[in-house]
């Protein structure tokens, strides 16, 4: 489910950057600092009939912006990924899942390191699951919630 002050966000979220937009990523439940993304199997079809590789990280690349966007204030900061360590445990041959969140405290406490020194890292661990429930994929990631310059004070 999709909570009503993040409805507009979906349009996005999804259309933020166009290669996602092409591989049917769709945002499914969305509220404060909790997502769950699903990518269909269709447009992502390998050469042996389960599912890219390459979209696989990108469901999981796709998650940091996401729960950037449901976590942090938006309006004043935006994330960049810094790494990303995927391991690719079974085929896919099903639409695949992913879940992320983050807790209040440590969205908080990224928030304000952010705000005092311009810049600061999390780390998610992730599964991707297939429609059975099988983690397909684990990843490790980090992210950087950066903070916008104010465009008035720049020398």
């Amino acid at each position: 489910m999709i909570e009503g002050k993040y409805r507009e966000a979906i349009l996005l979220l999804a259309q933020s950057v166009p290669i996602i937009g092409k591989t049917g990523a769709t945002i499914v439940d969305l509220a404060d600092r909790y997502a769950r993304i699903v990518m269909p199997l269709g447009p992502n079809v390998n050469h042996i009939g389960t599912m890219y590789g390459g979209s696989l990280f990108i469901l999981a690349e796709l998650s940091g912006g996401v729960i950037w966007y449901v976590s942090f204030d938006h309006e004043r900061f935006y994330p960049i990924i810094r790494e990303v360590d995927i391991k690719y445990l079974s085929p896919a041959a099903t639409d695949v899942s992913l879940e992320v969140s983050l807790g209040e405290e440590e969205a908080r406490a990224v928030q304000e390191s952010a705000d005092r020194e311009g810049r600061c890292d999390w780390s998610m661990d992730l599964q991707l699951k297939d429609a059975s429930g099988k983690v397909v994929s684990t990843v490790h990631g980090t992210w950087q919630l950066r903070k916008i310059q104010d465009k008035t004070n720049k020398r």
